[in-house]
């Protein structure tokens, strides 16, 4: 990935960095197979991912049928007293389309709360055993409840709703992330993530990688986020300046909600406003007189066009201090704020597989307006640095199924979506490793494999930039590599 040098036959690693000679060196032959640099996820809710492989899961679901059958096998063997919790639905790939209700629970879980967390994770499908417990506390601003046509609550709860159910009453014990993480991170190290911007500050993530360090079992580099309204709690904190493993690195806020729950805030009026133009624009200039760039979530056309406004407003605060903003998602952007990014310096923290999964969403619910959606091309033609993450759990946490998705825009055998919008594998790759590791400031320590810069790299069964299209969704791992040692593979 260094564009003077892009292909060598050798490569030395001394210690924990790259060398410039490997004299006295052991060898490995890796008979014709492939190494680049570590990859990075740029956004993923870690320990909510790995917590999420230990619950029921509805993706594969079809209609509201589908999910309250499995919900039913689910509740049979479920212990008396504890909650049942799944991910991944979402009605809008449901055939019929059809919103659940806690009705069609309760038909199958009696007492058994529940609470089901979409795939966007911006709603929650509860049953009644489930809503009983908040005692009629359930509104929060920022956030919805759906009712009936006598204002009972229907049992679906979206945005800042959702998220304060969750934390009040669904929270799993640190230990229970603990022991979930420790799992995920063999599961990422074996998928070549060698470094992920985790988005889990807000249940306590910090702690939960510091407890991870402390059994040396920290085998990926974090840059962790904590919620804007956090930053005072974690100013002091010896993480802020963290090492080459953990490291507090920035403030994370949300604009609006999500396309499948009918929140992502657009500019024909519909959606949620979370947080308007204004009051973002006073969190940045906190944040950077403080020292933390901000990255902030935006899915609709209308919430884009407001961060990108912010960021413009307090660019003398944030540009003199050397910050490196970011808008996560940038999924419906409108054409005129395309060039934007690149002209303010206002990076893309996108994920290229949200093109392909939510193609047959985007069509249903903003036909006609596509020019903009998941316009990952026209953003990196424009100027934009672009770099790739999965939102696991929304997607899986998988960097080659991501470079794949950036580069065919298909998962099945449709043509490509939108192949306008497709990126080289180069860039693919690009996103995937080099920006992610400038936008932390490390472009200086990994992101390349040059002499000086740590030795985190992946072997590949094959050359990702000269197999051809068909073979690039059959790429694997074989081995990862992370600070000099091998954390996954044949070779350690």
């Amino acid at each position: 990935m260094e564009p003077a040098v892009p292909v060598v036959r050798e490569l030395a690693v001394a210690g924990d960095r790259i060398a410039a000679a490997g004299d006295g060196l052991r060898r490995i032959d890796l008979d014709g197979c492939c190494v680049v640099p570590g990859l990075t996820d740029s956004h993923v809710h870690f320990p909510t991912w790995a917590m999420a492989q230990r619950q029921v899961r509805f993706e594969d679901c079809r209609s509201l049928e589908d999910a309250v059958e499995r919900v039913r096998a689910a509740a049979a063997s479920a212990r008396p007293g504890a909650w049942l919790t799944g991910f991944g639905w979402r009605s809008a790939d449901w055939d019929p389309v059809r919103e659940p209700t806690r009705h069609d629970l309760d038909a199958v879980t009696g007492d058994l709360p529940v609470a089901l967390q979409s795939k966007d994770y911006h709603s929650l499908w509860l049953n009644s055993a489930a809503l009983a417990r908040a005692n009629g506390d359930l509104r929060r601003e920022g956030g919805v409840v759906e009712t009936d046509e006598h204002g009972e609550p229907t049992g679906l709860l979206r945005e800042e709703a959702a998220w304060a159910f969750r934390d009040r009453h669904v929270r799993f014990s640190e230990d229970e992330y603990v022991d979930a993480t420790l799992d995920g991170i063999r599961i990422a190290n074996a998928r070549g993530v060698t470094a992920v911007h985790d988005k889990d500050g807000g249940i306590g993530a910090p702690k939960i990688w510091q407890r991870v360090r402390e059994r040396d079992a920290l085998t990926l580099r974090v840059w962790q986020s904590v919620l804007h309204h956090q930053a005072a709690e974690y100013a002091t904190s010896p993480l802020r300046r963290g090492d080459a493993f953990l490291r507090l690195g920035y403030l994370k806020a949300f604009m609006d909600g999500s396309l499948g729950s009918g929140t992502a805030l657009m500019l024909d009026g519909t959606g949620v406003e979370i947080t308007s133009s204004d009051e973002l624009a006073r969190i940045v200039v906190d944040g950077a007189r403080a020292g933390w760039p901000v990255a902030v979530h935006a899915i609709g056309d209308a919430a884009n066009r407001a961060a990108l406004d912010a960021f413009e407003a307090t660019a003398a605060e944030w540009r003199t201090r050397g910050l490196r903003p970011r808008i996560e998602h940038a999924q419906h952007v409108h054409p005129d704020d395309l060039p934007r990014f690149g002209a303010l310096g206002v990076a893309c923290s996108v994920q290229f597989s949200h093109a392909p999964s939510d193609r047959d969403m985007a069509e249903r619910l903003v036909p006609g307006r596509l020019d903009g959606t998941y316009a990952f091309r026209s953003l990196w033609d424009a100027g934009a640095l672009v770099a790739n993450g999965s939102d696991a759990p929304i997607e899986e946490l998988d960097p080659l199924l991501g470079i794949r998705a950036g580069v065919l825009r298909s998962f099945d055998d449709r043509p490509a979506w939108r192949p306008q919008e497709a990126l080289s594998v180069e860039q693919a790759l690009q996103a995937s490793t080099v920006n992610p590791a400038w936008l932390c400031g490390d472009e200086g320590e990994r992101g390349q494999l040059v002499p000086g810069q740590l030795a985190d790299l992946v072997v590949l069964d094959r050359d990702p930039v000269t197999c051809t299209a068909e073979e690039l969704g059959g790429v694997q791992v074989v081995a990862t590599m992370v600070g000099g040692r091998w954390v996954h593979g044949p070779y350690g």
